[in-house]
């Protein structure tokens, strides 16, 4: 009789512990994307696998789905001024237009376009894979400031737009001067595409012992608060028509972000509608390398 309670005991305990490492095997080996998760029955070690196992999966769904979108976005992006070089080249060819100046001029815009978005691409190819690197030195943040607004200055002259400096104490910080001119340069121009004539753009520097705060604030219609969580999210736009006017090619916040989490540091934004966005850079301060995606430090 011990025996048998024994061998039964260890039968039903068996099939107990097996039971659920059965339905974790199979849902690991499915090949579909839309798996149910699997049923969290036990609080051990198996339900903490479990419970780990469905948070991969449904991770493992929501990258396959922003790569599926990502995909798309790109070939939306290249498509479009694809599509207008190939048309003017055709009609020219044609004898339907005269290949003057002005075709010249648009032609160009487009072979800029195309070679900005791949820029990009690649930009955030580099920060993925870690092979970023950075060439950091000791410098100002007013002087990075002002060479972003001259440079962006005739833009915003343009679309009625006036960019003020606010440099408060004249803070520097350990940091790739032509990466950080990128990283403010992209936050400036986001903000003027999203500033309507009359209203201005002002990028402060400020900062303490341990850290420097670049903020880029605009007077427009801001961000609505359920779109908050997606500014930076690759080919993401507010402007839902995809109007490159107001929405750019989508990458210029993901950039942002990257590099300056490549600074080791962080960039935030807040907003409230009808009032313009903040966005916020934190960077560390002399002393402080900076981080590769790759090394940890340069």
């Amino acid at each position: 009789m011990v025996l048998l309670i024994a061998v039964f005991v260890t039968v039903v305990t068996g099939i107990h512990l097996v039971r659920p490492l059965r339905a974790l095997t199979r849902a690991a080996q499915g090949r579909d994307e839309h798996l149910p998760p699997v049923p969290v029955a036990r609080h051990d070690e198996i339900g903490r696998l479990t419970a780990a196992f469905n948070e991969l999966s449904e991770h493992r769904a929501r990258t396959e789905q922003q790569r599926k979108v990502m995909v798309s976005d790109i070939a939306h992006e290249l498509r479009t001024p694809l599509s207008t070089i190939r048309s003017a080249l055709e009609a020219t060819q044609d004898g339907v237009i005269e290949a003057d100046q002005h075709l010249t001029d648009s032609l160009l815009e487009e072979v800029l376009l195309l070679q900005h978005v791949i820029d990009d691409l690649q930009d955030l190819a580099a920060a993925d894979a870690g092979t970023l690197r950075l060439y950091a030195e000791q410098i100002l943040a007013e002087a990075v400031l002002r060479h972003v607004v001259a440079a962006h200055r005739a833009a915003a002259e343009k679309a009625g737009v006036t960019l003020l400096v606010d440099s408060a104490g004249r803070p520097d910080l350990w940091a790739d001067p032509l990466r950080l001119r990128q990283i403010v340069g992209n936050l400036v121009s986001n903000a003027v595409r999203h500033t309507p004539p009359g209203g201005r753009v002002t990028i402060r520097a400020s900062g303490d012992d341990a850290t420097a705060v670049i903020e880029v604030t605009d007077t427009g219609a801001g961000i609505a608060e359920e779109d908050l969580p997606y500014v930076f999210e690759r080919f993401w736009r507010s402007e839902k028509s995809r109007n490159r006017r107001t929405g750019g090619s989508g990458l210029g916040l993901s950039i942002a972000r990257k590099l300056t989490e490549a600074h080791g540091g962080m960039l935030s934004t807040g907003s409230t509608p009808g009032r313009g966005a903040t966005f916020t850079i934190t960077l560390p301060r002399s002393g402080q390398e900076p981080h590769s995606a790759e090394e940890g430090a340069v």
